[in-house]
């Protein structure tokens, strides 16, 4: 016998049924000389039992080979089978580096699948790509960001297009912005008026969401453009008046200058930073300007500091018609106060605003 392990690993089986066809001999007939049951020997030929060393050495005896023969094809059989296996779990490692599986799984962004092939399926078409290899295509922004978005932020980013994509989208250009202004700035004085500012943007012709944010993302606002029309979103990552109302400033600020961006991550909080790059920078600057303006909150600091106190803050709010968690906002970003500080200012808004936008997370399923 000449036969040679098959690089592709075909069972030891067909190779016993060349040696019994090429002897005219019957599986009956091999188990009679093996002095092995007919069942025992159809389960090896068939490949679902394995070839131990006696029976090598059984199958050497009848057909005058060596037993190494026969346990070397046994083994490279095994050892194919077990890369068919490893090609799965590479597959499934794949797939679970392009996106976060179990946590869009958990938000039912993508279904529940009990095989590979489905769950690449659902990974596929979440991205919009035709292969692993291909980059989602969110934005110019998105793109040039690449290198720095990690996998669940752009899952992030995708949610959102998804749901803006659903959404109406109403008529846009920058004078509707500007004309829609201080009817949303007027928004700010209290945190009940939150609830109509899904609507004021909608006068302007931006379609606004919320997104939870996944684990880990940081991510705070996002400004997409589809088709030259602006989304605003938000993922309320801190639930804060002043957070709120800074970052979406922020992200108007975006909409207002035309920029395309990459995703805001540690916009507010306690990681919040200043950015470097000039865009964001301006965007923060706008954003802080438009909310308060900067001569008003400078003069109240001189006459003020270092006692701020509850009823002065109170006062300044009230008598500029802005909610005073944003005043204490941006006290504490500009190091007036320590962030310990007046933190019953900082009323929660998701509870308000989740009432009127459009919201997927925290029990919210939008269905697309």
């Amino acid at each position: 016998m000449s036969h040679v392990v098959d690089e592709n690993g075909f069972p030891p089986g067909e190779f016993i049924r060349d040696e019994l066809e090429a002897r005219g001999w019957t599986q009956e007939d091999l188990a009679d000389i093996m002095g092995r049951p007919s069942n025992a020997v159809n389960r090896i030929i068939n490949g679902t039992k394995a070839i131990t060393p006696q029976t090598a050495k059984q199958l050497a005896a009848a057909f005058g080979t060596s037993a190494e023969v026969w346990m070397n094809l046994e083994s490279a059989y095994r050892l194919a089978l077990d890369r068919a296996k490893h090609h799965d779990v590479e597959r499934r490692a794949a797939l679970y580096s392009k996106v976060p599986v179990s946590d869009i799984v958990r938000r039912h962004w993508i279904a529940q699948c009990d095989t590979t092939d489905a769950l690449e399926r659902e990974v596929l078409r979440f991205l919009d790509i035709e292969c692993l290899d291909d980059t989602p295509l969110l934005s110019a922004a998105a793109r040039k960001s690449a290198e720095d978005t990690t996998p669940a932020q752009i899952a992030w980013l995708c949610r959102v297009k998804h749901l803006a994509d659903a959404m109406p989208c109403p008529p846009f250009s920058p004078a509707l912005v500007e004309r829609h202004l201080d009817a949303l700035h007027a928004l700010t004085a209290s945190e009940h008026e939150i609830r109509n500012v899904p609507r004021v943007l909608e006068r302007m012709g931006i379609r606004f969401l919320v997104v939870q944010p996944l684990p880990r993302t940081k991510i705070d606002g996002y400004t997409l453009w589809i088709d030259d029309k602006p989304v605003i979103a938000l993922s309320l990552r801190y639930d804060r008046i002043d957070g709120f109302w800074h970052t979406l400033a922020h992200e108007l600020a975006h909409v207002r200058n035309g920029d395309r961006t990459p995703v805001d991550v540690d916009l507010v909080g306690p990681g919040r930073r200043r950015p470097a790059d000039d865009i964001e920078q301006r965007a923060n600057r706008e954003a802080s300007e438009w909310l308060v303006p900067p001569s008003l909150l400078e003069s109240f600091m001189v006459r003020t500091r270092p006692r701020y106190s509850k009823r002065r803050i109170i006062q300044f709010a009230n008598l500029h018609k802005i909610h005073p968690g944003i005043i204490v906002g941006q006290l504490q970003f500009r190091e007036e106060i320590e962030w310990r500080h007046n933190r019953e200012m900082l009323v929660s808004v998701r509870h308000i605003l989740t009432e009127s936008a459009l919201t997927d997370g925290w029990g919210h399923v939008p269905q697309v």
